[in-house]
């Protein structure tokens, strides 16, 4: 059995098919077949079931890709930190985040980060959800990915960094512009622009909601805060956001107003990370900064 056989098995197992690994992989499918081949004498076990539209894990197969894929990912991460000190790099660190994280929760964290540590190098890769930033961080040598904390995903743990109060986001002459919060009774059939309903912060304001009894309706659904909130500062709506760090619109002149809800279960912000203690020290640097930057950000 060998680190190679763990790889193209695990590819298998995500791809479903043979063939395509092998063309991935620029090999013939007997090639790849042999890899499952050795891993199925070493288990005595038969790994793979093979299906008219390709293969699928059986419940062994499961077991070794999951353990696999954890495994092989640490061992990825390992061996860039040595490569990085092989070539006397001062390392890097690799963040997977949301479409608006860096915006709202790491400008200056960013800043800060690279003023004290000039040598380090900063990567982002953008995913489109928890479930994504999860995979890549099991997928791949990425350090540490920005989350909507849920539940527990095996393999990971979750590190909460900020509570964020919800607040009704509507234009300056809307009529609750004016209104220093709101209660569930005042939020009764409120027709609101909806984020996707399959992203976390949306399942989880449906759920704050549903603790109090309360039913948005919906006219226009969008895919992040940012196009919620110019919606909203156009006239064009009105949107439930959390209270995202330097977010603007308690100024007098800004077109936007934001009504605090404070009856509504904040949402939990932070990082996720394969192992915490096994973060290199710029990872875990990069994660403090951000972490206290939002606490200086925050009421």
């Amino acid at each position: 059995m060998t680190l190679d056989d763990l790889r193209v098995f695990v590819a298998v197992c995500r791809a479903g098919n043979l063939s395509a690994v092998a063309r991935d992989l620029g090999c013939t499918q007997s090639a790849v077949s042999q890899h499952v081949r050795r891993l199925e004498r070493e288990t005595g076990l038969s790994l793979l079931e093979r299906r008219p539209r390709g293969v699928v894990p059986t419940a062994a197969g499961r077991v070794l890709e999951a353990a696999a894929a954890e495994g092989i990912a640490g061992l990825d991460l390992a061996l860039r930190r040595l490569r990085d000190l092989v070539g006397g790099e001062t390392g890097s660190v690799r963040v997977a985040t949301g479409a608006t994280t860096v915006r709202h929760f790491m400008a200056e964290a960013i800043v800060d980060f690279r003023r004290r540590h000039p040598g380090v190098s900063l990567e982002f890769r953008t995913e489109s959800s928890g479930r994504a930033c999860f995979d890549a961080l099991t997928d791949s040598d990425l350090d540490l990915a920005w989350i909507t904390l849920g539940p527990p995903v095996r393999g990971i743990e979750q590190r909460a960094v900020a509570e964020l109060p919800w607040v009704l986001a509507v234009g300056a002459d809307d009529p609750l512009a004016d209104r220093a919060a709101l209660f569930p009774g005042d939020l009764a059939d409120l027709r609101l622009i909806r984020l996707p309903p399959n992203s976390t912060s949306a399942a989880h304001l449906d759920a704050a909601c549903a603790e109090l009894g309360v039913r948005f309706g919906s006219d226009t659904s969008v895919a992040d805060w940012d196009t919620a909130l110019l919606l909203a500062e156009l006239g064009l709506g009105r949107t439930v956001v959390p209270a995202l760090p330097g977010l603007r619109g308690t100024a007098p002149d800004a077109g936007l107003r934001l009504v605090p809800i404070p009856d509504l279960r904040p949402l939990t912000v932070g990082w996720a990370v394969r192992h915490w203690d096994a973060l290199t020290p710029p990872a875990r640097a990069f994660a403090d900064t951000v972490a206290a930057r939002c606490g200086e950000a925050l009421p």
